[in-house]
């Protein structure tokens, strides 16, 4: 899976570096495998051949079950954090978090991990990916 940042419309590159690194360990908390600075093959003047992360993009291992943790993380971070958008890509999938209601990112989330992880329990509240135990 990868989750790509996209920093509000008055942040620069150094802020969402920040941003980026910040999330990873706010991921890493959670039960994933892990969460890498993903790599590009452009490398920016100045850079040795190699180095180059590809900024606001992190590549995320984990399973079915920690999905839902995931996606109330990144929309935690959509409203206490100076993103715009976030980006989530998941096979063929991919799904877009940005300034919608609770309630249109909640359905949309539930429908997203729904398709990527059917036999996960339902909550008390209806969401899927989530136990109540």
């Amino acid at each position: 899976m990868t989750v790509t940042l996209e920093g509000a419309s008055d942040s620069d590159r150094v802020e969402l570096d920040q941003l980026t690194v910040k999330l990873r360990a706010d991921l890493l908390e959670l039960d994933v495998e892990s969460v890498e600075l993903a790599r590009t093959e452009e490398t920016p003047t100045g850079a040795k051949v190699g180095d180059a992360v590809a900024l606001g993009l992190l590549t995320v291992t984990l399973s079915p079950i920690a999905l839902r943790g995931v996606f109330r993380l990144l929309e935690t971070w959509m409203v206490s954090r100076p993103i715009r958008r976030v980006r989530v890509v998941l096979g063929d999938d991919s799904i877009e978090l940005e300034q919608a209601s609770v309630e249109e990112q909640e359905r949309l989330v539930g429908a997203f991990i729904v398709a990527h992880a059917p036999d996960l329990p339902v909550d008390p509240e209806g969401e899927p990916g989530s136990s109540s135990a």
